[in-house]
């Protein structure tokens, strides 16, 4: 995990050095540029904080040794099923959202709507019982 929070450290010192210097040639007057430079950079910064207390809390993993090897990761890291269509109702909710914020806010409520079918159906995908499909 060092190395990701490293990768993430360095850029998010990139963008905060870039998003005053983005300041400086707009005179601070650009309220849309500065704000989502400098939102992007503390994200970056962020995500490389939490990487590095994972680092220290968890330690070396195989990968991030040089003699590291496959057989010591551990088991299946999660249960993913290959053959959904859930993702693709997802993404088509999403591509229309952010379709919703050029053309008009009315399309939001579809969006929503269909994200929450998505969400719902790709949760209980697997579901055994009582929510069965």
């Amino acid at each position: 995990m060092r190395n990701e929070a490293v990768i993430f450290n360095i850029s998010g010192a990139f963008f905060l050095f870039i998003a005053f210097v983005y300041g400086w040639l707009t005179d601070f007057n650009e309220w849309v540029g500065f704000p989502a430079i400098l939102l992007t950079a503390f994200l970056a910064l962020m995500i490389g904080f939490y990487f590095r207390m994972l680092a220290k809390r968890h330690g070396k993993r195989p990968e991030d040794r040089g003699d590291g090897e496959i057989a010591e990761l551990p088991g299946d890291q999660g249960v993913y099923s290959p053959w959904s269509w859930w993702p693709l109702v997802l993404a088509g909710s999403a591509a229309l959202g952010f379709l919703a914020l050029a053309v008009g806010w009315w399309m939001m409520v579809p969006a929503a709507l269909a994200a929450v079918i998505g969400l719902v159906g790709w949760v209980f995908e697997f579901s055994r019982g009582q929510h069965a499909h």
